[in-house]
C-alpha cells in the first residue's frame, strides 16, 4: 500500500507542478493583453478565451495534487480533535460513498461532454476569434483520472491509519516564504551563538 501511495503521490505532484507553470503563461498572456489594448490600443480577440482556458486548466490539474498534500478545504472544527483511527474511518465511509461516486461521474460525463465537443470541433461563442476548445474539453478526464488515482492512495492512507492509528504523512514541498525566512533567522542565530 505504501508504495501506490508514494506513486500516487508523486504522480499527482509531477501533474501539479507541471500544469502550474501556466500561471506564469497567464500573466505573460495578460501583460501582452494589457500592454496592446491600453498602449497600443489595439486589443486582442483571444485574450480572455485563453486566460480561461489556462486558468480552469490549471484549476482543474491541480487538484489531485492539493488532495494528495492535504490542501482541500475541510470543516474539521470537530475532526481535528478525533485520533487517526476515527479520521480514518469517517474519511474511508465519505471517500466510499461521496468521492469515488463523485470522481467517476465525472469521468463518465467528462469523456461524454468532450467526445461532443471534438465531434463537431468546438469553439469558444465568449469571442469573436472563435478559439478552438475542443481539445482541452479532456482536461477533464484527465483531471478525474487523476483524482481516481490519488483517492485511491487515500483510501490506502485511511486503512493504514485505522490499524496503525497514524496518518501516512504526505512529503511537504512547498514551503511558506515566511517559515523558510524563520527557519534561516533561526539557523543563523545558532551559528552566530554556538
Amino acid at each position: 500500500m505504501l508504495g501506490f501511495i508514494h506513486f500516487a503521490d508523486n504522480l499527482s505532484a509531477w501533474f501539479g507542478k507541471a500544469f502550474a507553470w501556466l500561471i506564469v503563461l497567464m500573466a505573460i498572456g495578460t501583460g501582452y493583453e494589457v500592454f496592446v489594448r491600453y498602449v497600443l490600443n489595439s486589443p486582442t480577440a483571444w485574450a480572455l478565451d485563453v486566460s480561461f482556458i489556462m486558468y480552469g486548466t490549471l484549476f482543474m490539474m491541480g487538484g489531485a495534487y492539493t488532495l494528495s498534500r492535504g490542501g482541500h478545504v475541510r470543516g474539521d472544527f470537530l475532526y481535528r480533535l478525533w485520533q487517526p483511527r476515527t479520521q480514518a474511518k469517517v474519511d474511508f465511509v465519505l471517500y466510499l460513498i461521496f468521492y469515488f461516486p463523485g470522481v467517476t461521474a465525472l469521468i463518465l460525463s467528462g469523456w461524454k461532454y468532450a467526445s461532443r465537443s471534438w465531434g463537431y470541433g468546438e469553439v469558444s461563442v465568449n469571442s469573436p476569434a472563435g478559439v478552438p476548445i475542443y481539445q482541452f474539453k479532456m482536461v477533464i478526464v484527465a483531471a478525474g483520472i487523476l483524482l481516481f488515482i490519488q483517492g485511491i492512495a487515500q483510501v490506502c492512507r485511511c486503512i493504514i491509519a485505522m490499524r496503525t492509528n497514524r496518518w501516512v504523512p504526505a512529503r511537504e514541498d512547498v514551503f511558506e516564504t515566511e517559515d523558510l525566512m524563520m527557519q534561516q533567522a533561526n539557523k543563523a542565530e545558532k551559528d552566530a551563538h554556538p
